[in-house]
């Protein structure tokens, strides 16, 4: 039977023993994020205008052979107070981003050279400056953080959907520059990894593709738990009519 909205929203309807807190989790193992579901991709320097479907070929790069991403953002607050009060107040700065990343070391373009896609598309040849990254132009290895290709910054997109094909969200990272670049090797391991620190200007709203989700798909699962067609809200799902 279709489930009514049982979701403790307020102090007024909390029990914790039947309801689950904010909205119906009978179908989370569908809606949530996973790592299955992120897609993690390279572009210009500032967010495109327009969603990545519309793109011109190659302008959005996606990333493969990824272990770990990592994305936090802080914001300098300073509390302060003042003589004659014993209330604090605060005061805050420009959110600050950094960035984190680890990839499998293959047989491919390396992590430097798929992060600068932008820069190829460009025609860019890495190897002509003063502080070359490659030995030749069309090289799959990058390398050499003193090479004057990595003052020029990059973007990073990443986009999460759920198991129903869902799009639960994106940001797009502007303005990125790496300040630490590492590969490791241990005796015995059976995997080379690859990594790279930076920081951002801001991360931005980024809507990925309508391509990326199927509403029929979604509701033949949600009906399996019988929830109506229009039960997808923060508050949980409603009931039948």
């Amino acid at each position: 039977m279709p489930l009514s909205n049982s979701a403790s929203q307020d102090t007024t309807s909390w029990n914790f023993q039947n309801k689950y807190v904010e909205r119906v989790m009978d179908n989370a193992s569908y809606t949530a994020a996973h790592p299955d579901d992120t897609l993690v991709l390279a572009g210009p320097a500032r967010k495109p205008n327009q969603d990545p479907s519309q793109q011109s070929a190659g302008a959005l790069q996606a990333i493969g052979m990824l272990q770990s991403i990592q994305f936090s953002q802080s914001k300098p607050t300073q509390p302060l107070m003042a003589i004659g009060s014993g209330r604090s107040f605060f005061v805050s700065g420009k959110a600050q981003t950094q960035f984190s990343i680890g990839r499998l070391f293959i047989n491919a373009k390396n992590l430097l050279r798929v992060l600068y896609k932008n820069a190829e598309l460009s025609g860019l040849d890495v190897s002509k400056f003063d502080d070359p990254a490659a030995a030749n132009k069309g090289d799959y290895y990058l390398t050499n953080l003193d090479s004057e290709l990595y003052y020029i910054p990059f973007g990073l997109a990443c986009l999460f959907r759920s198991k129903a094909r869902d799009s639960i969200g994106g940001f797009y990272a502007e303005l990125c520059l790496i300040n630490s670049y590492g590969v490791g090797v241990n005796a015995g391991q059976n995997m080379l990894m690859e990594s790279v620190n930076g920081v951002a200007d801001r991360i931005l709203p980024f809507n990925p593709s309508d391509a990326m989700t199927n509403a029929s798909f979604r509701k033949d699962m949600d009906a399996v738990l019988g929830f109506s067609a229009d039960a997808d809200n923060i508050s949980g799902p409603k009931s039948a009519e």
